[in-house]
């Protein structure tokens, strides 16, 4: 564990190590040579431009992209690549820039699906709701019910996802990934289009996760404020290449950070 940086927060030891990822969709690179590390209990962000290749990036940690050339070095197994699947088995949890939840379901089922990789019971079971799979289901709902309590939404645990607002739909979102236990939560822009308030509620539960449940988080955000509140380290992606990667006061005096954001450079 390394001492305290200068948000206060205690981070341990690099969890994910990213190594030279290049990603190209055929003649168009998203990813060029790029890396960097995360490590355990920190708020590591990713920023840049539109089109800079973050979301690209996030794709890649938990599997929807193979890229074509780099290391991907998880709690210290080396991998070419992720799927999808080991990615979620092994505690990687994701967020979506756009929202992906089941409209027609309510609050408390759509953070329930968040919990499947950890149910034992075969199908059949499960569709009889008999003996072990009826405890286990019990056992699975208690702990949605505490997720449904930490993100204060109680009050629409009911309500089909469809009827909500937008920034109590991204809160929805946030507890289906929380069910799953991450010990890496992936944000891709977790509060585009909200509005001041909601933007304050979600920086607050994003720093409680953190805080009180030690998850590592990997946060996508346009929010300057935001990112350099909330983040231990910020790495800076423009046209799929890396230009920075610091603290958020390194990043904040780099030049060529400045130059990408202002469009000075190109």
């Amino acid at each position: 564990m390394t001492p305290a940086n200068p948000t206060g927060r205690m981070i341990g030891d690099v969890i994910l190590d990213l190594r030279n990822i290049s990603l190209a969709f055929g003649g168009v690179k998203a990813l060029t040579d790029i890396s960097f590390d995360v490590r355990e209990h920190e708020i590591r962000a990713i920023i840049g431009p539109n089109g800079a290749g973050k979301s690209s990036m996030l794709n890649v940690i938990n599997g929807v992209y193979r890229p074509q050339q780099g290391e991907i070095i998880y709690r210290g197994q080396h991998r070419r690549d992720m799927n999808t699947y080991e990615a979620a088995k092994s505690g990687i949890a994701r967020t979506f820039q756009n929202i992906a939840l089941f409209k027609g379901m309510t609050v408390l089922d759509n953070i329930m699906t968040g919990r499947n990789l950890k149910m034992q019971s075969n199908f059949l079971l499960q569709a009889l709701y008999a003996g072990p799979a009826r405890r286990e289901e019990i056992a699975h709902r208690r702990k949605v019910e505490e997720v449904i309590d930490f993100l204060e939404i109680q009050h629409i645990r009911k309500t089909p996802v469809g009827r909500l607002p937008y920034g109590l739909q991204k809160r929805v979102e946030l507890g289906r990934a929380l069910a799953a236990e991450p010990q890496i939560l992936l944000l891709d822009e977790p509060m585009a289009g909200m509005n001041v308030e909601e933007k304050q509620d979600m920086c607050r539960f994003i720093l409680d996760v953190n805080e009180q449940f030690g998850t590592t988080i990997v946060l996508i955000e346009h929010d300057m404020g935001v990112v350099m509140d909330l983040s231990d380290r910020v790495v800076v992606l423009d046209y799929g290449r890396k230009i920075g990667d610091g603290t958020p006061d390194e990043v904040r005096n780099n030049q060529e950070v400045i130059n990408a954001y202002l469009g000075v450079a190109h």
